[in-house]
């Protein structure tokens, strides 16, 4: 497993069809038979185009991934922000290890002290204890957990 890196892409990098994409994919994408057709034809392009383009984007890194976000909160589950401090010559052991649980959602390395981020979803609220503590036992490290006290949404939008 790599790390995730972060890198700025020159403006260059992505095409006005690129933008719209990104911008309009936020908002919905259709539940039919045929999903990528449909949401290409609203955009002008066909669905295998659609599908290339969404490859090409992860593949830059313009985005991480595409799929669907479920909220687990909603569904009687919990989220929580969780950090650890890990030691840089352990990094990519302990990034397995957390990356291995199901429950992890998205990680990242950051430039401070806690130099680990990522977030926990699971199916009942007491299953973030467990599984930060599961992790707290595999790595012999602390999970600080920050959980979600309010919502936000917000929407990110490139000019296309």
């Amino acid at each position: 497993m790599t790390r995730p890196s972060r890198t700025v892409l020159p403006p260059e990098a992505l095409d006005p069809t690129d933008r719209t994409i990104l911008n309009a994919l936020q908002d919905g994408f259709p539940l039919t038979p045929r999903p990528y057709d449909d949401a290409g034809a609203a955009l002008g392009i066909t669905g295998e185009n659609l599908i290339a383009r969404l490859t090409r984007l992860r593949d830059l890194g313009a985005i991480t991934r595409f799929g669907p976000f479920f909220d687990a909160a909603a569904m009687g589950g919990a989220f929580c922000l969780c950090a650890m401090a890990v030691p840089a010559d352990r990094f990519d052991e302990v990034l397995t290890k957390v990356n291995a649980h199901p429950e992890v959602a998205h990680n990242y390395e950051r430039t401070h002290a806690l130099n680990m981020w990522f977030v926990l979803a699971t199916d009942v609220p007491k299953g973030i204890e467990r599984t930060a503590q599961a992790i707290e036992d595999e790595t012999g490290l602390k999970v600080m957990l920050f959980p979600k006290l309010e919502e936000y949404f917000i929407g990110f939008r490139v000019q296309a």
